[in-house]
């Protein structure tokens, strides 16, 4: 959908109960097409990093353009077996022995943060490609938060020496180090640095992942630089790279629509939604950012400004300040933009506020409820 037709989309669509979640089939498929042609042009393959996106309903749309999933966890790992299909890539940042005895069952690569770790269950999980986190020492974000390679990083091994005592064990590595990376040209100069750090390891293995967190999907990105990027490196260490596409994969595909159920004045005007920022899109107020709002909001006769606030006790709960072109009244509905990743696999009970429904506009042109949520599942997820 174009900006200014998620506005009249909601408005179209009244039978759907706010908040809720919609998915978008066509920007979705955007998003797919540009990996497909990062995986056409470059070699390197695209796995879906199930701890950003992990919406199964839209599974059989994706895994016709991804080549499987990675994972943080058992859990995710086994979704992804059971609802992508294809590749399985199984990574914790610590594995017990029970997980590792039953991820071994169905993963296709499995991923060890330490090296202590490998060694410890490398009997369990030898037979299948086994790899190694490998922390760099540089890396790409804008918080310290987010930042794999902060000072006393727990994330990937660091000592060439236990490096070098597990290569035989393994036939791949992880380099994740980026996080909202934009920047191309940023991109470029970490993975030049990883090429000359660890030209020596690269060599003797089979795959690399270089993790996710690279907008490659973002309007404007350079794609073509991008992919002889991509090839340049892979033919340079005669390696096959993975790439772990989260939000990338779903950029601008996913919208929270909400509901003004009142609008309050203090010194400003701001309007109450019936969604939560610390609770749907926890992020914003984690990384204390603004929620993206598309056209009519801030376009050039928009005039009205008003803060949109979330429904929970919680001061903060805020997804930002925009202007808009015309003055806001309660019952009015609100797509908050950019929606998807980081989000739903996140979402929260707290206050008791409603869980978003999740709804998807299929390419067909269908709208589908897929999922709603009520107070028997409220109470359930307590005791």
């Amino acid at each position: 959908m174009a900006e200014n037709r998620m506005w009249d989309f909601v408005r179209e669509h009244p039978e759907l109960k706010t908040p809720y979640y919609l998915l978008d089939g066509e920007r979705l498929l955007k998003n797919m097409e540009r990996i497909k042609s990062v995986r056409e042009k470059s070699g390197a393959k695209s796995v879906l990093a199930l701890k950003c996106f992990s919406t199964w309903a839209v599974f059989p749309l994706m895994n016709q353009y991804m080549d499987g999933t990675t994972s943080s966890s058992l859990n995710e790992a086994q979704l992804g077996h059971e609802k992508f299909g294809k590749e399985t890539h199984a990574y914790s940042v610590a594995w017990s022995e029970e997980e590792v005895r039953e991820v071994r069952k169905f993963a296709t690569k499995i991923i060890f943060n330490s090296v202590a770790q490998l060694d410890n269950f490398y009997d369990i999980a030898k037979g299948i490609p086994v790899g190694l986190r490998v922390n760099p020492g540089v890396s790409y974000s804008h918080h310290t938060l987010s930042d794999p390679a902060r000072k006393y990083s727990r994330l990937g091994a660091t000592d060439r020496k236990e490096i070098e005592s597990v290569v035989g064990k393994i036939s791949g590595v992880m380099f994740h180090v980026n996080c909202e990376n934009d920047d191309f040209d940023a991109f470029s100069k970490i993975l030049d640095a990883i090429g000359e750090k660890y030209g020596w390891l690269l060599e003797k293995l089979e795959w690399v992942t270089l993790g996710g967190g690279i907008y490659f999907t973002k309007d404007g990105y350079p794609l073509d630089k991008f992919c002889e990027k991509l090839k340049v490196f892979s033919e340079k260490h005669s390696i096959q790279v993975y790439l772990e596409p989260g939000e990338s994969s779903i950029t601008r595909a996913g919208y929270l629509v909400t509901k003004v159920l009142d609008i309050v004045h203090n010194e400003i005007d701001v309007a109450v939604v019936d969604a939560a920022a610390n609770v749907h899109m926890p992020d914003l107020v984690t990384y204390q950012e603004q929620a993206k709002m598309e056209l009519p909001v801030n376009g050039p006769d928009a005039t009205y400004e008003y803060q949109i606030a979330g429904r929970t006790c919680l001061a903060g709960d805020i997804f930002g300040t925009y202007k808009f072109p015309a003055t806001l009244r309660v019952g009015d509905l609100i797509p908050i933009a950019d929606a998807a990743g980081y989000t739903i696999v996140q979402k929260t009970w707290f206050n008791g506020v409603p869980m978003p429904s999740i709804v998807i506009k299929r390419l067909d042109g269908r709208v589908e409820v897929v999922r709603t949520f009520n107070y028997s599942e409220y109470v359930s997820s307590l005791s």
